[in-house]
């Protein structure tokens, strides 16, 4: 045991001192804050839930799903509720901070700075515990719901969010976070409420949600690109990889969208079913049999 504990201090030693080399010095002010010394819990922790999904997937193969009605209404309003407070406090410390929408640097607000990175670090946070979505699709046999799209982007942000409280925990960071809890708050109140299968016929908002976050992507890299228009100190390779990072959700989520709300039905899906087949809502029963309890594309 002492030994693997000295080749995993080792290990950590190296990916710091790596990491440091390429990024230059870390913030002092996040210094001992929980998660942000090293790498290694991160990238353990997502190392895990990549195995949880292939392994949860396997176990659940031969059971029935599980409905979790009562943890995922209490999941998801926490969500909602961490969400409200960060969009809050976001706009509060960087209203305090006076903070130039254009281009905000990383030092010039003082305490109104520290504010801001405290949010962040629970932002940061929130990244984990949204790997439960996964998770509870997982134990819910979901699968459908499971996509590249859906993994990449809870797993990228997660280690991304590490870097940047590391290295620019606030100044022109902030402005992503605040349309992505405002955001949040309108998604989980949805997958809270569609729990509940008496409130389906109320839940037809579902494709502006996510029309509201390709305009939160399309914000997001217009504001840190106004920081290169206009200096104002903040890192400038951190502007392009973030750009760079969210275009790449433009791409998939569009491509989402066109899939599921654009693509016209194949005509063979429009012919009427064969006679003597129960149909329900235009589909027969035996569709719904083969598709194994994941046709419910309102549901979480």
């Amino acid at each position: 045991m002492h030994l693997v504990q000295e080749q995993l201090k080792a290990l950590d030693d190296e990916i710091n001192a790596f990491l440091d080399n390429m990024f230059g010095p870390r913030d002092s002010r996040v210094r001992g804050w929980f998660l942000l010394d090293s790498y290694l819990p991160t990238f353990f922790l997502t190392v895990a839930y990549l195995l949880s999904i292939w392994l949860g997937n396997k176990s659940m193969k031969n059971r029935p799903a599980l409905s979790l009605r009562g943890i995922l209404t209490l999941y998801n309003l926490g969500i909602t509720l961490l969400s409200a407070y960060m969009l809050a406090e976001l706009i509060l410390s960087s209203w305090e901070g006076g903070y130039n929408l254009q281009c905000q640097d990383l030092a010039s607000a003082g305490d109104a700075d520290v504010r801001v990175a405290k949010v962040l670090w629970w932002y940061y946070f929130s990244k984990l515990v949204e790997f439960l979505d996964t998770i509870f699709f997982v134990l819910r046999k979901k699968t459908s719901q499971i996509t590249f799209l859906h993994v990449y982007h809870h797993a990228s942000m997660f280690n991304i969010w590490w870097c940047v409280l590391n290295w620019i925990p606030c100044g022109q960071s902030f402005f992503g976070p605040t349309l992505n809890s405002f955001i949040h708050i309108l998604m989980y109140s949805y997958y809270g409420l569609s729990v509940f299968p008496s409130m389906h016929k109320y839940l037809w908002w579902k494709k502006y949600l996510t029309q509201a976050q390709l305009v939160q992507f399309v914000l997001t890299i217009t504001h840190t690109m106004s920081a290169v228009v206009k200096p104002c100190g903040f890192p400038f390779g951190c502007l392009i990889f973030q750009s760079s990072y969210m275009m790449t959700l433009v791409i998939l989520f569009l491509n989402f969208y066109v899939q599921t709300y654009q693509k016209k039905p194949r005509k063979k899906d429009t012919q009427e079913p064969p006679a003597g087949k129960e149909v329900k809502n235009g589909f027969s029963k035996a569709f719904f049999t083969a598709a194994n309890g994941v046709m419910d594309k309102k549901a979480q």
